[in-house]
């Protein structure tokens, strides 16, 4: 992927659909390189296409998801990453927020990171910590692992604080996941007692999925952008839950 089709995919799951000549635009390319760039992408399965439209996919590619608000996100992740504490044991889940986490670690010393998400454990392979990658049914696309197994080894370990990343939240249904596997997943980790950390922008806020993460009582506090409504900034104050607002 050239550093144009970069761009486009930022442009595209940002905006979730946006026209060519929009993007023509934003590239200061013709409307021709555009659309050949976006047959490219949808060639490899980062975006679809519909007439003079290119149209964000819903998809648990971490790399792709990393790349919707992947300034903002990297932002998230250094203020998440302060704090963590030298000796800490800390869970990781597999949100690509999160997954940026691995890039400011390298001044933490004797940390322990657990997770389920083997591209987490790929980016951790530098950093001066202990990776803990727990077993269980592996799901190709997203890169982590789900189901009993997954569970009763959650079940043996235990950390300080989790770091844990959303598809949804809104006052009626609280925290959202889009996949039923991860969601059990996470309940599991979230009824460990730790401090349970939300790690996710903005855009997710609103947003409801099927599989519920929580209760929303069971999260100390949340990590997002400044463009947090202030409708939910408050609905989560009341709950009880920090809010720290990233510029």
């Amino acid at each position: 992927m050239n550093d144009r089709q970069q761009v486009i995919l930022q442009w595209v799951n940002d905006k979730q659909r946006i026209s060519v000549s929009e993007l023509s635009q934003i590239c200061q390319v013709s409307e021709v390189t555009i659309r050949h760039d976006l047959n490219q992408l949808v060639q490899r399965h980062y975006l679809r296409r519909a007439h003079g439209f290119a149209v964000a996919i819903q998809t648990d590619d971490v790399d792709t998801r990393m790349m919707s608000n992947f300034a903002q996100k990297q932002k998230l992740a250094k203020f998440a990453a302060s704090l963590i504490q030298d000796g800490e044991t800390v869970f990781f889940e597999s949100g690509s927020s999160i997954a940026l986490l691995a890039q400011y670690l390298a001044d933490k010393k004797n940390l322990t990171v657990i997770t389920v998400s083997s591209y987490v454990a790929s980016l951790l392979k530098s950093m001066p910590c202990d990776v803990v990658l727990l077993g269980g049914m592996y799901q190709k696309t997203s890169q982590t692992v789900v189901g009993p197994l997954t569970k009763l080894c959650l079940q043996q370990m235990n950390f300080s604080k989790a770091f844990i990343g959303i598809d949804g939240f809104t006052d009626t249904t609280g925290f959202t996941g889009r996949d039923m596997l991860r969601a059990d997943v996470v309940n599991t980790v979230v009824a460990k007692g730790a401090e349970n950390i939300v790690l996710t922008d903005s855009s997710k806020f609103g947003q409801i999925n099927l599989n519920p993460l929580g209760p929303v009582s069971a999260f100390s506090h949340v990590i997002t952008d400044e463009a947090l409504p202030d409708t939910f900034r408050q609905q989560l104050t009341n709950s009880g839950i920090k809010v720290s607002l990233v510029g």
